[in-house]
């Protein structure tokens, strides 16, 4: 039998493991959990999602769950590289992540354009950083692109804010794609709707309210339209696979240099290529399978004697690779689909992108933009508008 000493030493320490067993259980009932990705339950199978940062997500949420074919409005971080990062953490500064929400919504029922426009209402875009009272980089303004269609909209979506002059700063919201989203802690989600009076004191406190009363009071926004339904897929769709030809086939219809430089990492002659000067409005896209690579508001003259480009039409049609066959190790670009060489990129470009896309005419096949609807990529017309 333990003598009374003994049971008197351990109790202290019996209560202080089960304070911990306590403590850990409601961290683990309060940690941000990954959200799951669209398409991962049946349910969502039919959801499209838009991630928007606005600074305090409380104030991010009511705006986007009052839309109808909105499904759920969840607060989190996204926009950096820990992994669950907790409140504590991220509104400190120290993880990278920017508050945000993350809207699952029907797209059959509500455009993205229109989460755009509702998006654009809620912040003030020209303030980099930070969001009325809430002051650091975890509270810029940001929309977050799942995909190249809204990438493109959510950068003319920007444009078209600051033609119209409402702003007299620059707008300086992000467009940026997306990263992984994580939920924050339960407490979080419907803060408006768990704690409405200190919600309301905290929204007015922070000037959000009076700003946007005064950009906006006079501006209301319009009843949303019901998208079209979508009509037949153009050829790059990305449900659309983009099929290498089998190498007969290759050397049937490509010239021997298009051949020698897309299958045999070959290069072409500088100054003496199709597109080294081409200055015609247009995209380029691979010779081999037709995925679109390139666009013509992204190229300028690099004095190197090659068409040269700022940055990818779309980052998922383009692969880079390690090249060591040179003395040099240099970064080698792809195409996605067919695995054509395209050439190399340099960290020389001009600002603000600072990337050189070095590509061999010879992997290439000029659409222009008189041309794009007519062959299958009438998506990208928005680019020359």
């Amino acid at each position: 039998m333990k003598s009374w000493r003994t049971i008197a030493w351990g109790l202290p320490i019996l209560a202080a493991a089960i304070v911990v067993a306590i403590g850990l259980a409601r961290t683990r009932a309060d940690a941000p959990r990954p959200v799951k990705q669209a398409g991962a339950a049946a349910s969502d199978s039919n959801l499209a999602r838009a991630t928007f940062a606005g600074g305090c997500f409380w104030c991010m949420e009511p705006p986007f769950e009052k839309l109808e074919g909105v499904v759920s409005v969840t607060s989190g971080y996204t926009g950096g590289k820990e992994t669950g990062p907790s409140y504590g953490d991220v509104s400190a500064g120290r993880t990278g992540h920017l508050e945000a929400v993350e809207v699952k919504y029907d797209p059959t029922q509500i455009s993205y354009q229109y989460l755009l426009e509702v998006f654009w209402r809620q912040i003030d875009p020209t303030d980099g950083g930070g969001q009325f009272a809430d002051r650091g980089k975890q509270y810029r303004t940001a929309v977050f692109a799942y995909d190249r269609k809204q990438h493109e909209l959510a950068e003319a979506s920007k444009r078209a804010l600051e033609k119209t002059g409402i702003f007299k700063a620059p707008i300086v919201t992000e467009v940026r794609w997306a990263e992984p989203f994580y939920a924050a802690e339960a407490y979080h989600q419907d803060y408006y709707k768990k704690n409405p009076s200190h919600y309301k004191r905290y929204r007015a406190g922070s000037g959000r309210t009076g700003f946007l009363e005064s950009i906006w009071g006079k501006r209301p926004l319009k009843a949303p339209k019901k998208p079209k339904a979508a009509g037949k897929k153009s050829m790059s769709d990305k449900s659309k696979p983009f099929d290498k030809p089998a190498d007969a086939e290759l050397r049937k219809d490509l010239t021997p240099l298009q051949y020698k430089v897309t299958q045999e990492e070959g290069t072409e002659p500088p100054f003496r290529n199709t597109y080294w000067d081409n200055k015609k409005d247009g995209i380029y896209v691979d010779v081999v399978t037709g995925e679109p690579l390139f666009s013509s508001t992204d190229k300028y003259d690099s004095g190197t004697g090659w068409p040269s480009f700022t940055k990818p039409l779309d980052k998922e049609h383009v692969t880079e690779h390690v090249d060591r066959k040179l003395m040099a190790t240099r970064t080698e670009v792809r195409s996605k689909s067919g695995d054509s060489h395209l050439g190399h990129v340099f960290e020389d470009g001009p600002a603000p992108m600072g990337m050189r896309y070095c590509i061999n005419s010879a992997a290439l096949r000029f659409v222009a933009k008189e041309d794009l609807a007519k062959e299958g990529y009438g998506e990208y017309l928005a680019l020359f508008e």
